[in-house]
């Protein structure tokens, strides 16, 4: 396995991700993890993530100064570096120009850790603070305009930094680096695959539970439906599968996924409708925080409630993924300052929403993966790609796509726009072009003319992204005519509605969806 030490970027987990990508295992820890309990985990390397700190700061996170003599091959990466930097004698200062956004990258040793990556490859750099003076026996493996040690290596003890973010998809060889990086550097075999995530999860499943009742979360989107594939495979009918219409979900959805479980995969589903139960509990709320807290909450409650009904469970079972526990989790929070280190972003309502009453125990076999990783694990369950391949959908469903106050007037005028959206993209084709395409309904109106009379109705925004993980996305340059259709149909087709906007802001700066 690698080791990577995570010390507040929102990017960590997404090293974790890349390293995977080269069939090795990668564990994300905590920077204070000690180097004694880092030789107990035996990794074949160490990567220090980015942050956003400097070190320099009153209380910057630091990592035991006992890992440099481990004797095992570490990766400083940003902050990562700068702390390599600084505890082993260097120097790192604050830069006359900080660089931030894409760099070419000037190879001045190309052997080891920069092996096959192109001279003057486009990198992405993040950084206020530069490093001014190397430590004892390191060398300069590359520079850019404005960094004069953009990457650098001690190799006897085979320590490596870098100033830019090889794990995002923006820095050209990037992967070829980290690639170097877990084979050649750190001598890893490319044996974690999909297949072995399965075996191990499948065992981990029937350890945790034994002979006890699990009651699934299922949602029929491709987390919890792979979760449903997974957990059925690991303990059979101990497996209970509940579906909570919370009266959130995109049109028709409840009764196709309802059937489909029950006629083609043959797993039992309890349908519970709990719409009005949820809808009463969003009343007068418009703070998205507080929706998605509320949703958490009622969506436990209603569990617990149809758990007694039919029969005890001591597990409950949830399609959480690696992004939710990043977005929700306010990681790292110094126990002394009480500093958080990675800034909580938003409250999914399967991590942050949670209550902490909560009568189950939680199984989540999913939650250190991210969504194309899923997606391999269902496609090697038999899933089928119609699933597989399915769109991410929030689990407070469209109560986060209406801004503002959730009423069955609003629901219904977005549920039908959304409805229009999703028929036009698979008519066109391009469905799979796409990482999520959906409607949000505004809490405004405008003005507008139809028929020659004057129209005062809701604007609806268009959200058509591309992205491979979640983390960051950009948005869709999609065909003129498409949007076209999309906007006449719904203008014409979804009463309340006379306006129709195309959301072109990428992440970050914003979140895929709008709350």
């Amino acid at each position: 396995m690698i080791a990577i030490l995570d010390f507040g970027s929102q990017y960590s987990e997404l090293i974790a991700r890349r390293i995977r990508e080269t069939s090795v295992y990668s564990e994300v820890l905590s920077y204070r993890t000690s180097a004694a309990q880092l030789q107990q985990l035996n990794p074949k390397g160490i990567i220090l993530s980015g942050g956003p700190s400097s070190v320099y700061a009153e209380h910057a996170p630091v990592c035991d100064p006992e890992i440099w003599q481990l004797g095992i091959p570490i990766l400083g990466v940003c902050y990562g570096m700068q702390l390599m930097v600084q505890q082993l004698g260097g120097r790192v200062e604050q830069s006359e120009r900080g660089e931030y956004g894409k760099a070419a990258l000037h190879i001045d040793d190309p052997t080891d850790l920069l092996t096959n990556v192109e001279n003057e490859s486009i990198m992405w750099m993040s950084h206020g603070d530069s490093v001014t003076q190397l430590p004892p026996g390191f060398q300069v493996l590359a520079h850019t305009h404005n960094t004069p040690s953009a990457a650098i290596a001690e190799h006897e003890r085979r320590l490596f930094g870098v100033q830019f973010h090889p794990e995002v998809v923006h820095s050209q060889g990037g992967l070829a680096l980290i690639r170097n990086f877990v084979y050649h550097i750190c001598e890893c075999e490319p044996n974690w695959t999909t297949e072995a995530f399965v075996d191990e999860a499948i065992r981990e499943v029937r350890a945790r539970v034994g002979d006890k009742r699990v009651l699934l979360a299922l949602s029929g989107g491709v987390d919890s439906s792979t979760l449903a594939f997974l957990l059925h495979r690991a303990i059979g009918d101990q497996l209970t599968c509940m579906f909570i219409d919370q009266g959130f979900m995109r049109k028709n959805e409840p009764e196709r996924l309802v059937k489909l479980f029950k006629e083609q995969f043959h797993i039992e589903v309890e349908y519970v409708n709990a719409r009005d139960r949820f809808l009463e509990k969003l009343q007068g709320v418009t703070d998205p925080e507080e929706k998605r807290k509320r949703i958490g909450h009622e969506f436990i409650r209603v569990f617990e409630a149809e758990s007694t009904r039919l029969g005890p469970f001591d597990y409950l079972a949830q399609g959480t993924l690696y992004p939710d526990v990043i977005e929700s989790a306010d990681t790292n929070v110094d126990p002394k300052t009480g500093e958080r280190v990675a800034v909580k972003i938003k409250s999914h309502h399967n991590v942050g929403g949670l209550p902490k009453n909560l009568q189950f125990k939680l199984v989540e076999p999913l939650r250190k993966l991210f969504k194309d990783e899923v997606r391999n694990v269902g496609r090697s369950l038999g899933l089928p790609e119609e699933i597989v391949r399915r769109h991410p959908f929030p689990g407070p469903g469209l109560a986060i796509r209406i801004i503002g106050e959730v009423t069955k007037e609003r629901l219904k005028i977005l549920r039908n726009a959304d409805y229009i959206v999703r028929q036009e993209i698979n008519q066109s084709g391009k469905y799979h072009d796409f990482w999520q395409a959906f409607a949000v309904l505004l809490p405004v109106r405008s003005v507008g003319v139809m028929g020659d009379q004057r129209t005062y109705a809701f604007p609806v925004v268009l959200r058509l992204v591309s992205s491979e993980d979640g983390m960051t996305a950009d948005w869709s340059r999609a065909p003129y005519d498409l949007l076209e259709k999309i906007s006449n149909r719904i203008v014409n087709e979804v009463k309340g509605v006379n306006r129709v906007v195309y959301d072109i802001t990428s992440k970050p700066p914003g979140t895929i969806e709008w709350e």
